[in-house]
């Protein structure tokens, strides 16, 4: 499957040696001075892949930067640092341990844009590349220290009262699924003078459920960290760029009030407009308007989010799947980040974790997904949706999404497959199951 940011697939199946080759050839090509940076999840089919990509790059005499397991966020910060030509992040984030992905970073450490991607692939389908000779092909230059500095680049926020966060010495439960966030999180938390109860956070990359951090995958692991006894627990995809929140009774607080509660502590300190996609609760926009303080809408997708947020100097930002951005640090979704306001917030409430989110506005969320025969069939279907519907006239911004007084409803096409996706908020789950519904009958 390809989209802007990248490629992914089923390895061995759909993602194989022959198709990473050719995207890290295609990326390596130009003549922009400095290293590429790789690095990546811990997914077992990692040694394919990293191999691979090496070969790609070296082939074009790139010099690499290897750093190893990371998360993806790690790696956007190391390529400012080594002031490199891009980055490859290995990872399929969410997807389950038979995937992975080659994700694609620019020199600013974001994400493509739209026009980059469709030019990369473009380079990749044309299949001409360029190779060096034996002598011109560079050394693989490992970086232990990008752990390391990104921990100091968050424990660097200015809205941190770093000692008496360690003089309060929260209980917190960390699960990182076996993935790539183990040791950054870890050093994190320390930092903050936290006491951990981990789960599952060795990088090997046997994911012990699916690894997508949304609520009804979390049920038994929120029973499991009630029964130990924390203040809070976080909860990390993979590549650690999502976060997710337990509440010290173990119940899941909802990926979508992730960027809520870190919106509200960074609005308490410095005012500032936030950035989120048409998808985002708009338990943000109350938030926000608590504050006078406006919510800016986005596509889908990081890169459209960072780009918003460069454009107007909006300080943060984000996605309702758990992904937080803070331009101080940088602007990619990055759960240390999340980890790190959530936890000063928790600190300043002087409230337990339920408490603390249950301050917030509540609402509930539909999400479905209509299948099509093909994407051309999607996009019709959408298209005459507005003639079918007595919903009124639609936003356009990402698809096609309906206000109302209480709530909206959103439909929009994969770009990768061929389906409609259904979003739906409301007060309340029934009306959320309502708007879904009418939605879906009138695409079917």
């Amino acid at each position: 499957m390809v989209s802007v940011s990248g490629v992914r697939g089923i390895v061995g199946e759909s993602l194989t040696v022959d198709v990473i080759l050719a995207w890290a050839r295609a990326f390596a090509q130009g003549k922009a001075p400095g290293p590429i940076v790789v690095g990546g999840d811990s997914r077992p089919s990692r040694v394919m892949v990293r191999s691979a990509v090496f070969a790609g790059l070296s082939s074009a005499g790139c010099r690499v930067v290897d750093l190893c397991i990371v998360p993806t966020p790690t790696i956007s910060m190391a390529i400012r640092h080594h002031q490199a030509r891009g980055g490859i992040a290995i990872t399929a984030s969410h997807n389950p341990a038979e995937w992975n992905a080659l994700k694609f970073f620019g020199p600013d450490g974001l994400f493509l844009s739209d026009a980059e991607g469709k030019a990369l692939q473009s380079l990749v389908q044309s299949g001409k590349f360029d190779s060096v000779p034996a002598q011109k092909i560079s050394i693989i230059e490992p970086d232990t220290n990008a752990v390391q500095r990104h921990v100091d680049a968050i424990c660097s926020i200015e809205l941190l009262q770093i000692d008496k966060l360690k003089a309060r010495n929260f209980r917190v439960a960390l699960d990182t699924v076996h993935g790539a966030g183990g040791a950054m999180l870890l050093e994190l938390l320390e930092q903050f003078g936290c006491d951990v109860v981990p789960f599952h956070t060795e990088p090997t990359g046997l994911f012990p459920r699916n690894p997508e951090p949304t609520t009804e995958n979390l049920r038994e692991l929120g029973r499991d960290v009630a029964a130990v006894g924390v203040d809070i627990g976080f909860v990390v995809d993979p590549d650690a760029d999502r976060l997710a929140v337990l509440l010290e009774n173990g119940e899941p607080a909802g990926e979508e009030l992730t960027l809520v509660a870190a919106a509200d502590i960074v609005l308490r300190h410095q005012p500032t407009p936030v950035v989120a996609n048409a998808s985002t609760t708009r338990a943000l926009d109350d938030v926000a308007a608590r504050y006078s303080q406006s919510v800016l809408r986005t596509k889908v997708g990081e890169a459209h989010v960072a780009a918003k947020m460069i454009e107007t100097g909006a300080v943060i930002g984000g996605e309702g799947n758990g992904g937080v951005m803070f331009a101080p640090v940088h602007t990619v979704r990055d759960s240390g980040v999340g980890i790190a306001l959530i936890l000063q917030a928790l600190l300043e409430s002087g409230e337990t974790a339920s408490q603390l989110f249950g301050s917030f506005p509540h609402y509930e969320f539909a999400k479905e997904r209509v299948e099509m025969p093909n994407l051309s069939e999607a996009h019709a279907r959408l298209q005459a949706l507005p003639d079918k519907i007595s919903f009124g006239e639609p936003d356009k911004l990402d698809g096609l999404k309906w206000h109302f007084e209480d709530g909206w409803v959103q439909a929009r096409p994969s770009n990768t497959e061929p389906i409609i996706r259904v979003f739906a908020e409301a007060r309340t789950r029934k009306r959320a199951r309502q708007l879904a519904g009418e939605l879906i009958r009138q695409l079917k």
